[in-house]
């Protein structure tokens, strides 16, 4: 089995499965991650930080802030920058940031945190966050409160995120005060195609052997026959979005 860095940086290789099979993220959850920052004179600076092929980034746009991009695979910021040229990209991780002191109203994180040291994370975030601005976590996770999207997790496995969350075990550190937390359900139709690529993005599929893959792949498509994700016609894959967010102090 691959070591959980092995794992952190094994995305490149799958960025067409991540682009196409995750989701984005919903719209007030966004907001509510800079909510904090309040009416400014500028448009507010934020690095999205581990930002993949860029789900994340594109919400960010939207909200019309000041968007660097920031993620320790070339090819996954390859991929955000087919998407999004306008958007500067720097290749680098959240334990070592290639930005200026003091250049951020707010830093997120879309489904990266878990990959972290959180104390040595949160000191150089620090570093580059302005005092007052926001720490913001998000991920989304599928509801396993729904019998078929269980089944669907026991036979691809689980992740770290997922464990993180289930544990309660979110954790920041100084100079970022405590956490506040907000959740939202909703769901997205996924087509048998879709819902495989999602399957193929994931780090525990991606560095799993041949034989493992194999076995995860037969068994999702009996799952998939037997709730009707068959040809064209899609499924809705349910999700819970959870958010955080922290002051930096």
């Amino acid at each position: 089995m691959a070591t959980r860095d092995e794992m952190s940086r094994s995305f490149g290789s799958a960025a067409e499965a991540y682009e196409q099979g995750r989701p984005g993220y919903p719209v007030a959850a966004v907001e509510w991650m800079l909510q904090p920052l309040g009416a400014t004179t500028h448009a507010p600076r934020v690095a999205d930080i581990g930002a993949g092929t860029g789900k994340l980034t594109r919400a960010l746009v939207d909200q019309a802030v000041q968007v660097v991009a920031v993620d320790p695979d070339a090819q996954m910021l390859a991929r955000l920058h087919a998407v999004l040229p306008t958007v500067p990209t720097f290749v680098g991780s959240a334990e070592a940031l290639p930005l200026p002191d003091a250049s951020l109203d707010a830093a997120v994180f879309g489904q990266a945190w878990h990959w972290v040291e959180p104390g040595a994370a949160s000191l150089e975030v620090g570093r580059v966050v302005r005092q007052g601005g926001v720490l913001g976590l998000v991920w989304n996770i599928r509801d396993e409160g729904v019998d078929w999207v269980r089944r669907m997790t026991a036979i691809m496995h689980g992740s770290n995120a997922e464990q993180m969350i289930s544990d309660d075990d979110v954790r920041v550190a100084a100079p970022f005060g405590a956490l506040e937390r907000a959740r939202w359900t909703w769901s997205r139709p996924m087509t048998r195609a879709g819902l495989l690529a999602m399957v193929r993005s994931r780090s525990y599929v991606i560095t799993a052997e041949p034989v493992e893959r194999a076995r995860i792949e037969s068994e999702l498509a009996a799952l998939f026959d037997e709730v009707g994700a068959v040809g064209e016609a899609a499924v809705e894959l349910p999700y819970v979005t959870e958010a955080f967010r922290a002051i930096r102090e």
